[in-house]
């Protein structure tokens, strides 16, 4: 048994392979496919459904081969949170920055961090995140400290949107330091002085109560201490890896979506009645405009698809250490375009979905709109217009993108 925040949880297995984490995403995603509409509408903090991740192994299918992992590719990655989204994408995301500092300690952490993380992860413990404030023209422009005292460091600040640390092991917090530079700060999830609210009242992607978190002199161990300032000063990978998470759960919400039109289209739905009556239309799947428009979104969905297994298959080929700012570039503005035409098509089948079913569909009871309040949510995470510009950019004046972790 290993400890987990609020009690004591049986050890993941590892997983030793690609094919076995697309497996295990699969029964993971169809274990908690029957509970997504009430996770929707309660909003409470999914505790069993997470703990039940945690179990899965998946958490650790990132950690490197000479760790103990089976760090498996980043398109078996993006295939495996896709399958997951497809039925909730909020459950699919409450992992996102678990691998990212997964690929961090990879990189930048020390032998000693990577032992003591690494294997924790591979028992299931996940990694919360505690990066996001408000205030300030830039993502740099910290107020969290992390500072020296008698007894050793300290954390002091209040971070948003820290997406599944109210039931993580260890949370990872973005600091500067009594030089005012960058760091990220590995604290236990019940260390003194960590308080994670559960103040997190949106419209979409409920259940991954990305709430508040309030930091007052949170002890941390100086072992567990990362310079995250240098991830930035050289070509990187961390911000594309990160974004095809992002990817994948918005190609997997257009597939859900996409799913349950026409799932309702042939079960529930009505032909117009000019279509009947015109006698061209028996059912509502017979209609030709709802053919050709299902036609079309499946299309783009396919599209999105295949659009992130290139991007992660792109991201693959450079490695976690690109050799240099283009290939870095190479990598960054694959993901970047799979991430936006993903959020494009996500909320594209999310709206048309109601223009193929009807009006039958907007009943509350089936919680159709959930998928575009999902896919809305998550796409206002960073604007899609920013990296189509970097990808406009580099195409007709071969600009390099920015060096950042959002791209």
């Amino acid at each position: 048994m290993v400890r987990q925040s609020g009690g004591m949880r049986a050890a993941a297995s590892v997983i030793g392979s690609d094919a076995a984490a697309l497996a295990v995403a699969r029964s993971y995603a169809e274990s908690i496919a029957d509970s997504v509409i009430e996770r929707d509408r309660s909003g409470a903090v999914p505790a069993a459904v997470l703990a039940a991740l945690d179990g899965s192994g998946l958490l650790g299918i990132t950690v490197p081969a000479e760790h103990g992992g089976p760090d498996v590719s980043p398109v078996t990655l993006a295939e495996v949170v896709r399958t997951i989204a497809a039925v909730d994408p909020a459950i699919a995301q409450t992992p996102q920055a678990h691998y990212l500092f997964v690929d961090v300690l990879a990189v930048w952490g020390s032998d000693a961090q990577r032992q003591r993380l690494f294997s924790d992860v591979l028992t299931g413990a996940r990694i919360g995140n505690a990066l996001a404030e408000r205030g300030g023209r830039h993502a740099q422009d910290l107020r969290t400290r992390l500072r020296a005292d008698g007894a050793g460091l300290r954390l002091d600040g209040t971070k948003y949107y820290c997406t599944g640390s109210i039931t993580a092991r260890w949370i990872a917090v973005s600091a500067l330091d009594e030089s005012d530079r960058l760091v990220v700060a590995f604290v236990e999830r019940d260390a003194p002085g960590v308080e994670v609210d559960t103040d997190w009242d949106v419209m979409g992607q409920r259940a991954t109560v990305s709430g508040t978190t309030t930091l007052r002199a949170v002890p941390v161990d100086p072992a567990l201490v990362v310079p995250y300032h240098r991830a930035f000063e050289v070509p990187q990978q961390l911000g594309a890896r990160a974004q095809l998470v992002h990817a994948a759960i918005q190609v997997g919400i257009a597939g859900g979506a996409l799913r349950d039109a026409t799932e309702f289209v042939r079960t529930r739905a009505r032909p117009f009645f000019e279509a009947a009556r015109g006698g061209w239309a028996d059912s509502a799947g017979q209609d030709p405009h709802t053919i050709l428009r299902h036609g079309r979104l499946v299309t783009r969905v396919r599209a999105a698809e295949q659009l992130l297994r290139w991007a992660a298959g792109e991201l693959q080929d450079v490695g976690r250490r690109p050799a240099d700012a283009d290939q870095a570039a190479r990598g960054s503005l694959a993901v970047a375009q799979a991430k936006a035409f993903a959020c494009d098509i996500a909320t594209e089948v999310a709206s048309d979905l109601f223009a193929l079913t009807g009006a039958s569909a907007t009943d509350e009871r089936h919680d159709l709109s959930r998928h575009w309040r999902n896919a809305r949510t998550h796409a206002s995470h960073d604007p899609a217009d920013w990296k189509y510009h970097h990808i406009g950019n580099h195409v007709l004046n071969g600009v390099l993108p920015p060096n950042h972790g959002q791209l």
